[in-house]
């Protein structure tokens, strides 16, 4: 009997009842746009700012180094000890992880600065270098080097030439596999892999810093940072405050935005929900004297009329969330020229948001249990 009561109130109000289900399908629709672009965006900042290079740095303790990274045992750290510790905390968060060790060599009785380093993992860690040649995909190459762009203009030296590199009487004799434009001073150094450097240098199983990427917030950097210092003492872990600060800082005015956009559309919502409920519970008044005066109970009467409400917030709800969606690729594609996936946790979260709305608007149908049959049969 309920239910045909309800089916009954839902088809009688059509006309009012379709201004709120519009109200409330137009409110869904924009919230659960916003929140999936909301959820989507933290994703893909994050990735954006993984291209900026490394975000954490392992370095030996401020007071042991000096200005500069010299050929210096004073201010370098062993291999080893650091690598073991990074590999034992490698989670899927960890992006790229390569140690460097600076050397400043000669070639053709000109100073270079030859960074020696992992170069698998140092393309990752800069994903927007552009190399031009071969390029070197084994860390395990050493008879190869990468050039900077400008080191490259100011030796002449082209992919396919041979390099000699020199520094206190020990030499190596390397093959050009490319050219790194990378648009910083990355432009300005030579690049080979580790053991290179380390022979060169006269230093092995030693580097002068570790440098790594870590996906996700800033909270989730911090967070790993600290599990590495623990596990490293006598080394210094540190975020780069530049990345992470501006990244938490940017994340954290798009949730404020996001947030008051909702509660401003949740409170435009209500106020629609409520103008049409107002005008539903003065039509609704006949109605509700006759049930009470066959005997109906106000809470049984008053349910039914939030019942009505709570269906209306639930349709409106589940339809402008599947709006929302096709709403949310649509600007992802025209104003961040991304595709935004939809989550599907997005959903749940706003069918009870507009029912909550419907519930909330729906403050004129609670009053209606005040109605006195007996003024209602006299007709006033």
């Amino acid at each position: 009997m309920f239910t045909r009561i309800l089916w009954k109130l839902l088809r009688a109000s059509r006309g009012r009842l379709v201004v709120a289900l519009v109200a409330l399908v137009s409110g869904a629709a924009v919230i659960s746009a916003l929140l999936n672009l909301q959820f989507d965006i933290e994703r893909k900042l994050s990735q954006e700012f993984r291209t900026l290079g490394a975000n954490l740095v392992i370095s030996p303790e401020r007071d042991a180094q000096a200005m500069g990274w010299p050929a210096d045992s004073a201010v370098l750290m062993n291999q080893d000890a650091v690598l073991n510790q990074v590999e034992r905390l490698r989670t899927q968060e960890l992006v790229a992880a390569a140690p460097f060790l600076y050397v400043v060599a000669q070639v053709k009785d000109r100073p270079v600065m030859v960074a020696g380093t992992w170069l698998d993992e140092a393309t990752k860690l800069a994903p927007t270098w552009k190399i031009s040649g071969t390029g070197i995909a084994s860390r395990h190459d050493g008879t190869g080097s990468l050039l900077g762009r400008n080191v490259a203009q100011q030796l002449k030296l082209a992919p396919g030439a041979q390099m000699e590199l020199s520094y206190l009487g020990r030499r190596a004799l390397l093959t050009v596999k490319g050219i790194v434009d990378a648009g910083g001073p990355e432009d300005n150094q030579v690049f080979v892999n580790l053991p290179v450097a380390q022979q060169l240098a006269g230093l092995r199983g030693q580097i002068a810093v570790m440098e790594l990427s870590i996906n996700g917030t800033s909270k989730t950097i911090e967070s790993y940072a600290q599990r590495l210092a623990a596990n490293l003492p006598g080394f210094e872990v540190r975020p780069i405050r530049q990345v992470t600060e501006a990244e938490g800082e940017l994340l954290n005015r798009i949730r404020l935005l996001v947030l008051s956009m909702v509660l401003l559309i949740l409170v435009l919502t209500g106020l629609c929900v409520l103008a049409t409920m107002a005008a539903l519970a003065m039509e609704r008044r006949a109605d509700v004297g006759l049930m009470k005066a066959l005997g109906g109970s106000i809470s049984r009467i008053v349910g039914l009329f939030l019942a009505e409400v709570g269906v209306l917030g639930a349709a409106g709800g589940l339809v402008g969330c599947l709006v929302g969606v096709a709403l949310s690729r649509w600007m992802g594609q025209r104003v961040f020229g991304a595709t935004v996936s939809a989550r599907w946790e997005v959903l749940p979260l706003t069918v009870a948001l507009m029912v909550g709305v419907a519930l909330t608007g729906a403050l004129p149908l609670r009053r209606l249990g005040n109605v006195k049959p007996a003024v209602i049969l006299r007709g006033e």
